[in-house]
């Protein structure tokens, strides 16, 4: 749903006008989507991919991960498209390849805001811990866990990483991981868009009850589209998948949005179409059949 130009999260009504539109550009989440459970990129999508840039659709890569984490997708698909990173929070060049990926775009969380997020979010739900993702750094308070590929640039509570007198103060704040060892994800995700209100954006990609906090209006969806503007690509022109809830918003707003069969049951409802899992290579399943349709 669209509404005075701004991007919601409201189950989506199929636009099968958008049907008739040839493609511009593809706009894929990689885990869960894109990448197989492994996290390769099997040669079938790699060729789809290809094909679709040579067919002359450009293809994005829109992720929650941060951009240190591309190289996945580069060292697979030999570097072509943009990435939008940390859900929306920066634009990617992957072109360098590996280690030498270049910021097109920030759209930082202001450390203002992000120390509200942590304040209300505390007292909302007791026990939550948090990380804090920069454009060239992580920071995580002692108690967060183990959850992800790196060890932190340094520990301590969320209120000093944020503060204007830590040493990495001039960095920008990309988003803030926020993790609960006992509610359930979706109850957690709930309370924590309540209790934050428009200070942040708040969603979730993980199975577990780990939330992804970013500056109020930034999503994977308003900073795609603010990539096709800039490209001048309408949004019946975009074809969009993706499994987790934070690429309803993308998925809604796209011509076009392709749940996969391992999706969320939000996404499920917020896409206009479904295709099979990502073990089972669904993202090039469509693309091989939209580039039959090419006229």
């Amino acid at each position: 749903m669209r509404d005075n130009g701004r991007v919601t999260s409201a189950t989506r009504q199929p636009e099968t006008a958008a049907e008739t539109v040839p493609p511009r550009l593809i706009a894929t989440d990689l885990d869960g989507t894109l990448l197989r459970d492994d996290k390769s990129v099997s040669p079938r999508t790699v060729a789809a991919l290809a094909a679709a840039e040579e067919a002359g659709i450009e293809v994005f890569f829109v992720t929650g991960r941060p951009a240190r984490w591309m190289d996945v997708v580069s060292d697979h698909v030999h570097g072509h498209g943009l990435a939008i990173c940390g859900n929306g929070a920066a634009v990617v060049d992957l072109h360098g390849g590996p280690g030498a990926h270049r910021f097109v775009k920030v759209r930082e969380l202001e450390r203002a805001n992000a120390l509200d997020a942590v304040r209300l979010l505390r007292d909302a739900a007791p026990g939550t811990v948090y990380a804090v993702e920069q454009t060239y750094g992580f920071y995580q308070e002692p108690a967060y866990p183990k959850l992800h590929m790196e060890i932190p640039d340094s520990l301590a509570p969320a209120e000093e990483l944020l503060s204007p007198d830590h040493r990495a103060a001039a960095e920008p704040v990309l988003k803030i991981l926020a993790y609960h060892p006992e509610m359930d994800p979706d109850a957690f995700l709930t309370l924590a868009r309540l209790a934050i209100g428009d200070r942040a954006n708040v969603t979730r990609s993980s199975p577990s009850a780990l939330l992804e906090i970013s500056g109020p209006g930034v999503s994977k969806a308003s900073t795609l589209a603010l990539c096709c503007a800039e490209r001048g690509i309408s949004h019946e022109q975009v074809v969009a998948f993706g499994d987790m809830p934070n690429d309803v918003e993308m998925l809604t707003w796209a011509g076009r949005s392709y749940a996969m069969g391992n999706a969320h049951p939000d996404v499920i409802a917020a896409a206009s179409g479904r295709t099979v899992a990502n073990n089972e290579d669904g993202v090039a399943v469509v693309i091989e059949q939209l580039l039959t349709e090419l006229p």
